[in-house]
């Protein structure tokens, strides 16, 4: 498998981190924002180390403003890292999903 998926499929296994993503999607968080969002449940360092995470798989565009990095969700390679996902692991459904009117291949 692609290595780069790989990284993506680790980086969105973890409870926390599919949490942070939602509160990224059409958001610029900063580190204490997400803390704030996550109801204090998880700690600042935590956080932090959640955010590189996703920033080094691609999922988190960062923009840095003086001291404060802001966060926010990386749409289009979330959607290549799924479709690519679905293209490896259900052709069937993902030739479905291109081609509606299609006949599924069995």
């Amino acid at each position: 498998m692609d290595g780069q998926l790989v990284v993506f499929a680790k980086a969105i296994a973890d409870d926390t981190r599919q949490i942070i993503l939602k509160h990224l999607c059409c958001n610029w968080l900063s580190v204490s924002d997400v803390v704030d969002l996550l109801g204090g449940k998880v700690k600042q360092p935590t956080v932090s180390h959640h955010l590189k995470i996703l920033e080094d798989a691609g999922l988190a565009t960062v923009r840095q403003e003086g001291r404060q990095r802001f966060y926010t969700l990386n749409q289009e390679r979330m959607t290549y890292c799924c479709g690519q996902l679905i293209s490896t692991y259900a052709p069937d459904y993902a030739q479905q999903v291109i081609n509606p009117d299609a006949i599924p291949i069995k």
